[in-house]
Formats: structure tokens, C-alpha cells, sequence
């Protein structure tokens, strides 16, 4: 019976990850730089590669792409 109090549980070992917010996670490197990600700037390694990659946003650089739909022109000259 000692043996089972001993075991962490995975609700303790949840815990401690959460308590070390600068753990490295080896799962997914950072899209910025290509570095391990960090916990707290997921999936960043870093504020600055975090930083890099909004001001890519807010300049415009990601942008999605759209496709004009030939049909919606179709309806548009209909309907004025």
C-alpha cells in the first residue's frame, strides 16, 4: 500500500507543470526562429519572437487569401 501513495497522480503533475511557466516544450518548435516553444509564450519561445510575429499581423504581411466568385458578379449586374 506505501507503493500507491508514493505514485504522483496526473492532477499533482498537471500542477507542477502549470507551476513552472517557463518549461520547455519540445513538441512544437517556435514558428518565428524555429526554437523550442516555452509554456507561457505558446507556441512562442519568447515575448520578442511573440512581439515579431503581431507586427507581421498588423502590417499585413499574413494575409488569407480570397477568390472572387464569378456567380456573385452574375447577381450583382442582375439586381441593379
Amino acid at each position: 500500500m506505501g507503493s500507491v501513495w508514493r505514485r504522483r497522480l496526473p492532477a499533482v503533475e498537471a500542477m507542477a507543470d502549470a507551476e513552472a511557466p517557463n518549461a520547455v516544450r519540445h513538441r512544437h518548435p517556435c514558428p518565428i526562429c524555429a526554437k523550442p516553444s516555452v509554456e507561457r509564450y505558446r507556441p512562442f519561445c519568447s515575448k520578442r519572437c511573440a512581439d515579431v510575429d503581431l507586427g507581421r499581423w498588423l502590417n499585413g504581411a499574413y494575409a488569407i487569401p480570397a477568390v472572387d466568385d464569378p456567380a456573385d458578379d452574375d447577381d450583382e449586374a442582375n439586381a441593379g
